[in-house]
């Protein structure tokens, strides 16, 4: 396989390396990221290949908090939907395969989708998705990928700034919630009972 790889300034600054592969197949990504198994990629829509600087020790453990709760909410369904945590991967309709921090979908809407298409990154924008930010991300950049997660059919997003302890909340077709230093925030009315802590996933030391 032949990459041309572009490392873009800006994109340097922000801890990620931009691989120009416009003709790259879905299967020839997936053999690129098998490849690479420890590095965090994602392709946008332009099919650019995106490769991520790994999360750090702290923050990624905070991931694993908020993962926690949302897991836990699942397991006390009466129908549990699936749980999925920052390493999986989702083809959303403009073509883009994003790997969220946490998303959720329901059981519904998984055996909805024909088996061909749960692998090995499924053809399904998730019901729910979290990103959650890292020091070194842009706050519009980030927003972005928000728009075009609703854009795909998310019915709910989570935008988590652990640096400024804010908590952006995305709805389609509503106007942008933003929550500063919340304790906990509700899933409610998409996610019916998920209450998140977020005073774990916002802390920044034990």
């Amino acid at each position: 396989m032949t990459l041309t790889i572009t490392l873009e300034n800006e994109i340097e600054k922000e801890g990620e390396l931009v691989i120009r592969a416009p003709h790259l197949t879905d299967d020839e990504f997936y053999e690129f990221c098998q490849r690479n198994p420890l590095l965090p990629i994602e392709r946008t829509k332009e099919r650019e290949i995106i490769v991520m600087a790994p999360a750090d020790a702290f923050g990624d453990s905070r991931n694993n908090e908020f993962s926690a709760d949302l897991t836990f909410w699942n397991r006390s369904l009466t129908t549990p939907g699936i749980v999925f945590a920052s390493s999986a991967g989702f083809t959303l309709a403009n073509g883009a395969v994003r790997s969220p921090d946490a998303a959720w979908i329901s059981a519904a809407s998984w055996n909805a989708l024909p088996a061909n298409l749960r692998a090995p990154f499924a053809h399904i924008a998730p019901d729910f998705v979290v990103e959650i930010m890292s020091p070194s991300d842009r706050l519009k950049k980030v927003q972005d990928k928000m728009h075009e997660y609703l854009a795909s059919g998310v019915r709910l997003g989570w935008l988590i700034d652990r640096t400024n302890r804010t908590v952006y909340v995305y709805r389609p077709n509503t106007p942008l919630e933003t929550l500063d230093d919340p304790a906990t925030v509700s899933g409610d009315p998409e996610l019916p009972g998920l209450t998140v802590n977020m005073a774990r996933v916002l802390q920044d030391s034990i």
